[in-house]
């Protein structure tokens, strides 16, 4: 890891969180769609396909503007498998130049060496692995087995910082598994995470006893006195406990306005699982937007497992009440939200 650009990433990552702070009326953050096509196929997955073409990159750069003059803090490419996009390491550098962060969600296969440090000379600020189970099966792909060598490069050659996603829920056979990866991330010097998913269908199951077990244990490790300052993000889990059990929360969601989720087609949605609403273009999307979807509740926020809304809304806990019957309240579709 460079010094350097880690002190560089921290101090940029305060400048962020003053300005969220002391300003409301701009996206924390975005994640983006470069192309809905993955290389895998997940059972509990409804956000790709195997056959679209990767956005063009005039138009992924027009979008990536557009976020510049919202005042966006973070971008973070999403999919499909954002790393099939032919330009994304240029597209990460545009990020970079408009003084905003730049991060990727990705199922980690393409980490080769090589690749690691082309991210790096893009300026890649953060980049997050989901790992779903040790050994391979229907359900996912994304296990430790067929990921552990690209965790080893990354710890060798990343200059960004690395989050390990452990999951429970969502159809995954082996609970203890994500105890074992949570351990394996923690011991290559990753900060970590775990999160509930919903299954193929978008739906929120509570945790059987042997789930419930690991996730408190892990959620322990986690935020033990050793990890806190590494999981400073990722560490925002009391969301999480209600969700648990299959109870709902009291939140004050802040999709539409603090995070914004665009798809493929140049959409903001609210998330990846309410793709529709509020289903504005981006190009059209203001700071008007903004601040209607501030205060807007949303329906389905008590049940929803969607992390990074949780965390980013946190910010905002203590402010602007949501008032029912604000535009956009009762448009959506009938899913709960997943990761």
């Amino acid at each position: 890891m460079n010094f350097t650009s880690t002190v560089s990433r921290k101090l940029r990552s305060a400048r962020e969180f003053a300005r969220g702070l002391a300003d409301t009326a701009h996206p924390l953050l975005v994640q983006i769609i470069p192309i809905r096509r993955c290389n895998i196929d997940c059972g509990y997955c409804n956000e790709y396909d195997k056959v679209s073409p990767p956005v063009p990159t005039d138009v992924m750069t027009r979008r990536i503007e557009k976020l510049a003059e919202l005042g966006t803090s973070v971008v973070a490419f999403s999919g499909g498998e954002p790393m099939l996009h032919p330009d994304l390491d240029d597209l990460i550098r545009l990020i970079r130049r408009r003084g905003m962060m730049a991060g990727l969600i990705t199922n980690g296969y393409f980490l080769v060496p090589k690749r690691i440090e082309a991210l790096n000379d893009a300026g890649l600020d953060f980049l997050q692995i989901s790992i779903d189970n040790v050994e391979p099966d229907e359900v996912s792909k994304k296990s430790l087995r067929v990921l552990d060598k690209k965790l080893q490069h990354l710890r060798d050659y990343a200059e960004f910082d690395v989050n390990i996603n452990s999951v429970l829920g969502g159809g995954i056979k082996n609970a203890e598994d994500a105890r074992t990866i949570n351990r394996r991330a923690r011991a290559l010097g990753f900060s970590t995470s775990i999160g509930i998913i919903h299954d193929g269908l978008g739906l929120l199951k509570p945790l059987g006893p042997k789930e419930r077990a690991v996730y408190d244990d892990v959620s322990a490790a986690i935020n033990g006195p050793w990890q806190v300052f590494k999981n400073l993000y990722s560490g925002i889990t009391n969301f999480q406990e209600k969700l648990a059990d299959g109870q709902p929360n009291e939140w004050r969601c802040r999709a539409g306005a603090r995070y914004l989720y665009v798809c493929e087609e140049g959409l903001v949605h609210y998330c990846s699982q309410q793709r529709g609403t509020p289903g504005v273009p981006l190009e059209t999307y203001t700071i008007d937007d903004i601040r209607r979807e501030f205060v807007t509740p949303k329906w389905c926020a008590p049940y929803c497992t969607v992390g990074c809304v949780h965390r980013v809304s946190t910010m905002d806990f203590w402010r602007s009440p949501q008032e029912i019957g604000g535009q956009g309240s009762a448009v959506g579709n009938s899913r709960s939200a997943g990761l």
